[in-house]
């Protein structure tokens, strides 16, 4: 999200710092999954079509990113496979169906929400996991987490307007001073963007006394990649939690857990090698596939679940964009662009959901 704001300020024309206590996405955005999902299509809601809007609008953006940079992000949007295990589940799709009819529509451009009796493609899901029939989504896709990080981060190192600082922790931030300690160094600011994931709800509960909850906290996910011979346009397959993503060079990433108890945020453990064990069951090409990495990390889950954005009501020189949990990266670069107009007072063109303003998310924590 912060790599994201940063393109943003740079398009503006706006001087801007960009501090890191490590490296640039070196947290949650890099890790291996990728999925780039879509809510169901059914009880369409503001939420909902912000969602859309941002994984139709992220197509075109990803391809600027890559004619800019002459890098790849991984991005194809490969589809969604989700087997229909009991009988129930298949009439259910049935309506879902109508329902992306109706309202996954981008212009001229529409997305399909399929049921068939057997996989759309032989040889990558085993019939069997479906028993009741299988979904094929056509709006769902998949970007490679860390080669889109690296492609944010050469386009902002070449910017006129964005100085990076990494391993620069900020010791000090005054919002309504608008002073930072970051890097041994006294920074002034016109606006802050807290964009540091999970790391951003301690800093903003101390700024915000008298809440009886949590704005937010840190749910760890672990995740696998595996080698094999593996066709990148495969739909991504989804089952009970279980993601399966086909990536360039017969690449397969695995995930993911949601825990939101752990001792160690970085270590793997035996819920991975069950996910591993579930995908190889339901995956020929994977039975004998060799585990080429193993990764966890830390991804921010505020209080409402959804994104937290905007100005902070009793400092208004910060704005917070943090949140989203297993959506950030299919709405981060339209969450970001509503982060630099709330900064520069200005329109862009498009409303965030209600439930996103950090408002919401300190009513909730405050009850």
């Amino acid at each position: 999200m912060g790599l994201w704001a940063a393109v943003h300020a740079e398009r503006r024309g706006i001087a801007t710092l960009i501090a890191d206590a490590g490296r640039l996405g070196g947290g949650a955005s890099g890790g291996l999954l990728g999925a780039l999902m879509p809510h169901m299509p059914d009880r369409w809601s503001e939420k909902k079509q912000f969602q859309f809007d941002a994984l139709v609008s992220l197509e075109d953006e990803i391809a600027t990113l890559e004619a800019a940079t002459g890098l790849s992000a991984g991005y194809r949007r490969s589809g969604r496979l989700i087997p229909l295990p009991k009988p129930h589940l298949e009439k259910i799709a049935r309506r879902h169906c109508e329902d992306a009819e109706r309202h996954w529509q981008a212009g001229a451009r529409r997305f399909h929400w399929h049921v068939l009796d057997n996989p759309p493609v032989g040889g990558w899901i085993e019939a069997s996991a479906g028993e009741s029939g299988f979904v094929h989504d056509t709006l769902a896709a998949r970007v490679a987490p860390r080669s889109l990080i690296a492609a944010l981060v050469a386009l902002l190192r070449r910017s006129k307007h964005v100085r990076i600082s990494e391993h620069a922790t900020v010791a000090g931030l005054d919002p309504d001073r608008g002073v930072a300690e970051i890097g041994g160094e006294s920074i002034a600011f016109r606006h802050c963007i807290l964009a540091a994931g999970h790391q951003s709800f301690p800093l903003l509960q101390g700024l915000t006394p008298g809440l009886k909850q949590l704005l937010g906290q840190p749910v760890k996910g672990q995740a696998a990649l595996l080698k094999a011979d593996i066709d990148p346009v495969l739909p991504t397959i989804f089952l009970d939690g279980l993601y399966v993503v086909a990536h360039e060079g017969g690449h397969a990433a695995i995930g993911s857990t949601s825990e939101n108890r752990f001792d160690d945020p970085t270590s793997t453990d035996t819920q991975l090698d069950a996910l591993i064990a579930g995908a190889r069951e339901i995956v020929p090409t994977l039975r004998d596939a060799v585990v080429v990495e193993r990764w966890a990390g830390l991804r921010p889950k505020a209080i409402d679940r959804d994104p937290m954005i905007g100005r902070h009501p009793d400092h208004p020189r910060l704005i917070a964009l943090t949140g989203g949990f297993k959506v950030s990266f299919g709405l981060a670069h339209r969450l970001a662009e509503a982060a630099i107009c709330i900064a520069g007072d200005t329109d862009c063109g498009f409303l965030l959901p209600e439930s996103f303003a950090i408002s919401s998310h300190i009513a909730a924590a405050s009850r």
